[in-house]
């Protein structure tokens, strides 16, 4: 961010897609994130599990950093 003047009251940490799902989880941990259909309702806490869930999973089967994944069937 060139040329902006930095504040003290400002926050200099970036925003990650983990970084935001950690804070969204804690903020608005009951409300609800997505909704698919009828029958799919998660909260922020939900998705949050779920994403680390996947995280663990992917790691587990060697999937690291960089990697490039494609789950579709040829």
């Amino acid at each position: 961010m060139e040329g902006l003047l930095k504040c003290s009251s400002v926050n200099y940490v970036p925003l990650t897609p983990i970084s935001f799902l950690e804070r969204a989880a804690n903020a608005f941990r009951g409300r609800t994130s997505i909704i698919d259909g009828a029958s799919v309702k998660y909260n922020w806490e939900e998705t949050y599990d779920r994403c680390i869930k996947l995280a663990s999973a992917l790691s587990e089967l060697g999937i690291s950093r960089g990697d490039m994944v494609s789950f579709s069937k040829f």
